[in-house]
């Protein structure tokens, strides 16, 4: 018996072994900033092989093209012998009678260093992306590293890095040899693959057990301005704090951060944030940024992509768990996924007693001023769903503004229904049960298992007008049922769109205000012609100089109604920008402010409401 089961066991690692994709990614012999990789693949199930890079990846909700970055790709067959191939698109190579593919070699260039250039191509989310500098840093998210054949995505991965002896690699996966020189990972599939990034730099990390979970903290300074250890009590405080939170939903039991602060003389960061994965999290920001700032930004960021682990990592539609990376189908459910993950980034702060009521209603308020900026009328399962269309990805960052408050509005309609007895914390704790890591939900069927998880046929209502539907969120009418009420203020204002601070960004590059597409036009603006496409140069000649914002700001406010204006603007003009001046008559505009804050006498039912709201408990 012991003698054949030992038979059988060395048969079936044989097995294993013949169908893994063995992935080779050398960071010792760099050549002109570029990786080699090479992949060796078990024999092709078809003679027509298609070979791809992701157009996309779950989580980032933006076409990339990881296969721009990839050069000097050579296919070979199992004698050593080249294969001709056809290059398709960017990111997809086609080959025709390769039954014989054995091995495909390339090198990859980084996206980091195309953000100081982004004439051809928009830059790549710098927390998606990939740096490679020698002797230094290599984050390796390994969507931008490592392809895939069609219908071998489940053949598993034997991923070999080569690195520096005195290089550690920040990552949640186990290294499975003692090598100094080279660490081995094996992971399931394609999916595991681009679910588990790697930073590789010299030893700067910290670890610590957090509610039963190992959590590895690894940073990047480039200065050696900060070490992991500077980050680790706020962090560990956090982290305590959303186990408590999330209670049975979160199972991890290791989570790595991989912190890569941009600095010195290192390429030009400009995608400040951070990408959410099963085990982990890779995250940029500036370093000249205080320590206390990045505390609290790895508590509002890194927060947010931990209780993705819950969704959608854990519980998820089918676009997601079959996921398409060359021709990705998007979800309906952004205002979930995003939205009510930022609500509980933000709610597990006030109910875990790491910031007070205040701070709350303030990051609220913030909330709803930011979600003007956007289409209110927008349903969001339409936005949501073709996120990936040039018509609809302006929309986007409002699933971090209008999805929150989405997400808060459905928690307090919940917990008024239920008496206070169930919130929108429990409702994903029970879909989390009735679906999960394994077990997709049907993307069209989600609001009928909402309904069904909370028992309540009202929540199919909501999402009918306010999610799925055009009617703008009522916010006043569902925080008045919680003791906040809505103090509006009214002052004069004089600009070129009715609400300034919502719809005016700033142009180093051409000394000029510009200004969202969505914005609403002042009638003054209107009465000159003044696009939102336009830039906003100088007033009565008087230029902007952003050293001396506040003369200009005073400047502006100075001007009377009825008085003559005229305002320069840069309008494009085929390929070219060209200067114009628009005259008219200044209308003096009113400008509205909203101030949400707690009312002085609430009934005893709003009072109940918001203690069991903003505690969590019943």
């Amino acid at each position: 018996m012991n003698k054949i089961t030992t038979l059988i066991g060395a048969l079936a690692v044989t097995m294993v072994s013949a169908q893994t994709i063995k992935t080779n990614i050398d960071l010792v012999n760099i050549k002109d900033d570029k990786v080699a990789v090479t992949i060796e693949f078990p024999k092709m199930k078809s003679s027509d092989v298609k070979f791809h890079f992701p157009k996309t990846v779950p989580g980032t909700y933006s076409v990339d093209d990881y296969g721009r970055f990839i050069e000097g790709i050579k296919f070979y067959d199992n004698k050593g012998r080249e294969l001709p191939y056809t290059k398709v698109d960017d990111n997809t190579y086609s080959l025709k009678n390769a039954s014989d593919l054995t091995k495909v070699t390339y090198l990859v260039n980084d996206s980091f260093d195309e953000e100081t250039d982004t004439s051809k191509h928009k830059a790549v989310f710098s927390p998606s992306g990939t740096d490679i500098e020698e002797n230094k840093v290599h984050l390796i998210n390994t969507h931008g590293f490592i392809g895939y054949i069609d219908k071998m995505q489940d053949v598993p991965y034997r991923l070999v890095v080569q690195k520096p002896a005195d290089f550690y690699g920040t990552t949640a996966l186990v290294d499975q040899d003692k090598s100094d020189v080279t660490d081995t990972y094996v992971l399931a599939n394609y999916a595991k693959v681009t679910d588990s990034p790697l930073m590789y730099t010299k030893p700067n990390y910290t670890s610590f057990n957090a509610g039963g979970m190992d959590l590895v903290l690894g940073v990047y300074s480039p200065t050696g301005k900060y070490k992991a250890a500077d980050f680790k009590d706020n962090l560990e405080k956090m982290v305590v704090a959303q186990k408590k939170f999330l209670g049975d939903m979160n199972t991890n039991k290791k989570y790595a951060i991989m912190l890569y602060l941009s600095g010195g003389d290192g390429p030009s960061i400009k995608g400040y944030g951070a990408l959410e994965h099963h085990e982990s999290t890779s995250v940029v920001l500036p370093e000249a940024m205080s320590k206390e700032a990045i505390d609290k930004s790895l508590t509002d960021v890194v927060s947010h992509e931990f209780f993705h682990t819950v969704n959608p990592l854990k519980t998820h539609s089918e676009e997601i768990h079959y996921f398409d990376y060359a021709d990705p189908k998007m979800s309906q459910h952004l205002w979930m996924y995003e939205g009510g993950t930022e609500y509980f980034a933000n709610l597990f702060q006030i109910q875990e007693g790491l910031i007070d009521k205040n701070d709350f209603l303030a990051r609220i308020n913030q909330k709803i001023a930011g979600s003007k900026r956007y289409k209110d009328t927008l349903p969001f399962t339409v936005m949501s769903k073709n996120i990936l269309q040039d018509a609809y990805k302006d929309q986007y960052a409002n699933v971090y503004e209008k999805g929150t408050l989405l997400t808060m509005c459905l928690d307090i309609e919940l917990r008024e229904l239920s008496k206070g007895e169930m919130g929108y914390r429990d409702m994903i704790r029970k879909l989390s049960q009735r679906f999960g890591e394994n077990k997709p939900f049907k993307d069209d069927k989600l609001i009928d298992e909402l309904v069904i998880v909370t028992g309540y046929p009202q929540v199919k209502d909501f999402y009918n007008k306010y999610i799925a539907g055009n009617e703008p969120t009522p916010y006043e009418k569902y925080l008045n049922k919680v003791g906040i009420e809505v103090v509006k203020t009214e002052k004069p204002v004089f600009w070129l769109t009715k609400n300034p601070n919502g719809t005016t960004s700033y142009n180093n590059k051409d000394n000029a205000f510009t200004f969202s597409p969505n914005a609403e036009v002042s009638p003054f603006g209107k009465t000159i012609g003044f696009k939102t496409t336009d830039e906003f140069v100088a007033v009565n000649g008087k230029t902007i100089d952003v050293s001396k914002m506040r003369d200009f700001i005073n400047y502006m406010s100075s001007i009377k109604e009825g008085e003559d204006v005229t305002i320069t603007v840069l309008r494009q003009n085929g390929d070219k920008k060209e200067k114009i001046d628009l005259k008219g008559k200044a209308i003096i505009d009113k400008l509205v402010n909203e101030k949400l804050q707690y009312k002085a006498n609430p009934t005893p039912a709003e009072q109940k409401l918001q203690d069991q709201w903003l505690t969590g408990k019943k």
